[in-house]
């Protein structure tokens, strides 16, 4: 056999502790068909500064649809169906990098997905710019070993071949057609050179992650033997190998043959025949009338009823599935009906397949009669009355089931991978009652794709992430809330905390008034306006910052979070030009030239620490400035005053330092809304202790005399020089 060699990369990226499935770094390969070895490259690194440790990283795999993961070991919605992802742990210790190799043998082709990240977050917040966090680094890279004459396996026709030795395994495929119930793999004159009986193992399938249902076919001491599957996946080449388990030096002769076994649909399968339909009974055509009759045991004859179902494209990774002989489909007994979801745009898995069940008691004709539905992928389940485990050749469905006495049921299949899903519903009969075979029901079906279920409930985002031009959504959790949808309330905070936090984070910056007064009352106009303005802002930004029910939103919210930041920042600066006592027309230009330049940066970055930092530190060094200048002229200490150091500068100072200290290190996402608050507190206190006393030739405010509203006797004191005749 001539083999081919491929080869693919992407980009390396940057890993992310875990909260939530955006901090996952996903990567999306798609393996070419006779692929008989799939080989990943996984290289992890890390930095080689003090700040890194060893990390141990976790790398999910999946076929067809992003790996569904729980690292934290929250709880899934409750009807969502949820199956184990398959992963591995790369441990970074002493060295700086780690490779691993992962090998996949007759891997199944299409979409191929890996997902990486770090172990849990520690929740902190850190304010960027003040430490330097490790960066750990991640890149995967596939290799692929490919057939490129890979023999086909025609059905119904025996075809002969021969297995060189045990290092050599032979591989063949077979198309599965359309509508097959299933399939029958005969292996037959099976010889070895040496004319004795051959021992040969048979792999029938490919392997999916993270369950694989590779069907095995041991022919030891026997000359022929056989396999049976039901429902295998329709429309799809079936790969086939054949490895000898012998002598390295005995070849095997052997023949093998595949055939199938065909389901004939109903009549209702046929959307020609249904638009003519609907057409004839819109024109008011009443139909013959033995034809229903004869349609009816038509459908009934056959082994399954197929029901027309249009897919309409809502948005991205938004589908509805619109029944067209109506949302209630009829469920019989003698043959399932079948409903075809299609998944197989490529687009598709990066959502949540959610199908309803509503059973309809008035149509029912036998007591504690009972709908069984499947939903399988890749082919239906034709044969629930007997089974009943809704699992097809090569892989596990998800079970469903209605009744009189619970009518309804809801199924949540998280990221389905890509392909044809099929909805199979039959009705099953208890026994000893009434004949089941003229027995019929009515089930009303709804069907969907969503970005997220439920759109992540009250207390979640949806959020649409993206991986080159692969898109995919997840909820982002807040106020405690966790899970895949935000439905996991162990951690969840009450009404009554989510209420007093809103109000510390709030009314804490009413502390800001006694910083107003005092600069109203020394004339500093222009600091109490910012003052004023940083405390409006900031109140009402985190009133609409809050991650729960207590939220109001006066304007939009990143207008909000902007002009906070801006205010925060300004009252800063001014604070530290005001206590520079430099010249007015001077103090004022930096004040107009330091907000604009300000405004900018916090436009570039805004939460980077030097948007804080940088404006502080030119103020302080203008401050010192003045201040030595001050010193020098006078030729003592300035401020001169004792009382001024220790009543006034020393209690400020101290202030801000304990502010910046619980801003920048104590901070987490548990204790915020009170540290945060405490924030606003000791800022607000130190602008109130540092902002210097009034100008000397100023006088107080003398209010009765500003805001005169009587009547006043003047004195008019000048004297009159005229001279008397």
């Amino acid at each position: 056999s001539l083999y081919a060699s491929e080869y693919f990369s992407q980009s390396a990226q940057k890993l992310s502790f875990y909260s939530w499935y955006g901090n996952a770094k996903l990567f999306h390969f798609h393996v070419p068909e006779d692929t008989v070895l799939l080989r990943w490259l996984l290289q992890a690194s890390r930095g080689k500064g003090p700040e890194c440790t060893s990390m141990e990283i976790t790398v999910h795999f999946r076929h067809g649809a992003p790996p569904v993961i729980n690292p934290l070991g929250t709880r899934f919605p409750a009807n969502a169906t949820v199956r184990p992802s398959y992963n591995i742990s790369i441990t970074l210790s002493n060295a700086v990098q780690n490779t691993t190799f992962v090998n996949v043998t007759t891997p199944a082709a299409g979409d191929w997905f890996i997902a990486a990240h770090l172990p849990e977050a520690a929740g902190r917040i850190e304010v960027k710019g003040f430490s330097t966090p490790c960066p750990y680094m991640f890149q995967a890279d596939m290799f692929v070993l490919r057939l490129t004459d890979m023999p086909v396996l025609e059905p119904g026709v025996p075809m002969p071949h021969t297995v060189v030795s045990p290092a050599k395994p032979l591989h063949v495929k077979v198309f599965v057609p359309k509508h097959a119930s299933g399939m029958r793999f005969q292996l037959s004159s099976c010889v070895t050179s040496e004319r004795r009986a051959c021992n040969v193992r048979v792999l029938l399938g490919s392997i999916t992650l993270p369950q694989s249902f590779q069907r095995s076919l041991t022919c030891a001491g026997s000359i022929n033997c056989s396999l049976a599957l039901d429902s295998p996946p329709w429309e799809k080449w079936l790969q086939i190998m054949v490895e000898s388990l012998g002598t390295a030096n005995a070849s095997v002769s052997l023949e093998m043959l595949a055939s199938f076994t065909v389901c004939r649909p109903g009549s209702t399968s046929s959307f020609l025949n249904f638009i003519s339909l609907n057409q004839s009974q819109a024109g008011s055509s009443a139909p013959a009338a033995g034809e229903a009759p004869r349609n009816a045991s038509g459908q009934r004859s056959s082994c399954l009823q197929s029901q027309p179902v249009v897919r309409e494209d809502l948005d991205v990774v938004s589908v509805r599935y619109r029944l067209l002989n109506g949302p209630s489909v009829p469920v019989n007994s003698l043959s399932p009906t079948l409903l075809l979801l299609n998944l197989n745009t490529g687009m598709d898995s990066g959502g949540s397949l959610v199908v309803s069940l509503l059973l309809n008691k008035t149509s029912v004709s036998l007591a504690n009669a009972t709908v069984v539905a499947c939903v399988s992928a890749a082919s239906p389940v034709l044969s629930l009355n007997a089974t009943r485990n809704c699992s097809t050749a090569f892989s596990q469905g998800y079970p469903l089931s209605v009744s009189t006495s619970s009518g309804e049921a809801m199924l949540i299949v998280l990221y389905p991978q890509t392909d044809d899903w099929f909805l199979s519903l039959q009705l099953l009969c208890p026994r000893g009652q009434g004949d089941c075979t003229s027995a019929e029901t009515k089930v009303t079906v709804f069907a969907y794709l969503t970005p997220c279920f439920n759109d992540c409930g009250p207390y979640g985002q949806c959020s649409l992430l993206r991986r080159h031009g692969y898109l995919y959504a997840g909820c982002s959790c807040k106020a405690g809330w966790g899970g895949w949808s935000c439905t996991d309330d162990t951690k969840a905070q009450t009404v009554g905390t989510q209420n007093l936090a809103t109000l510390l984070l709030t009314l804490s910056n009413l502390m800001f008034l006694p910083a107003i007064a005092v600069a109203v009352y020394r004339y500093y106009l222009v600091e109490a306006s910012v003052y004023t303005y940083t405390m409006f802002f900031s109140t009402f930004y985190h009133a609409c910052d809050q991650p729960g029910v207590a939220v109001m939103c006066i304007m939009d919210y990143d207008t909000l979070q902007y002009c906070d930041f801006l205010g925060s920042v300004v009252s800063i600066w001014v604070t530290i030009l005001c206590m520079a006592r430099v010249k007015k027309m001077l103090k004022y230009v930096l004040f107009v030239l330091g907000t604009l330049l300000i405004a900018m940066s916090l436009q570039l970055d805004r939460r980077g620490v030097w948007n804080m930092m940088g404006p502080c530190l030119f103020a302080l060094v203008i401050m010192v400035t003045a201040w030595v200048h001050h010193g020098a002229k006078r030729r003592h200490c300035y401020p001169s005053s004792w009382k001024r150091w220790v009543f006034y500068l020393l209690p400020g100072i101290t202030l801000a330092f304990i502010a910046i200290s619980v801003y920048a290190f104590m901070e987490t996402n548990e204790n915020y809304y009170y540290t945060h608050s405490i924030w606003h507190v000791l800022v607000a206190c130190s602008v109130a202790f540092l902002l210097p006393p009034r100008d000397k030739h100023k006088k107080p405010w003398a209010w009765p005399q500003k805001l005169t509203c009587r009547y006043q006797i003047c004195q008019n004191d000048r004297e009159e020089l005229y001279a008397v005749t």
